[in-house]
């Protein structure tokens, strides 16, 4: 059996994000692991509403920020997806983690 770690990170700060997936990529492969991508979504333009008060009626301007996603996805390594798996990330950056086991081709 191999396994895929699907690592997904969500940030609003575009340059730390790229650092952190920059930085882990490197470390993945000095390790000797397999590592596809950083693979990029488009940003997410999100708009959030802000009233005055607690009731409906009186509004500011809505809050409107961008979200930014980054995927790697670690194939077999389980050793270097586990330190990965422990390790601390900015404050600043959503991690997701996701193991998928897969099976070889031909394999029953």
């Amino acid at each position: 059996m191999t396994f895929v770690t699907k690592l997904t990170f969500q940030s609003g700060d575009r340059a730390v994000l790229t650092e952190t997936v920059d930085e882990l990529k490197a470390l993945v492969e000095r390790k000797g692991g397999q590592c596809k991508g950083p693979h990029t979504s488009p940003e997410n333009r999100l708009s959030v509403p802000q009233y005055q008060t607690l009731q409906p009626g009186d509004s500011f301007d809505p809050w409107s920020y961008s979200v930014y996603e980054r995927r790697l996805d670690i194939h077999g390594a389980e050793h270097i997806a586990n330190e990965i798996g422990h390790m601390e990330f900015p404050d600043s950056i959503h991690v997701e983690i996701e193991v998928e086991q897969q099976q070889p081709l031909g394999g029953n």
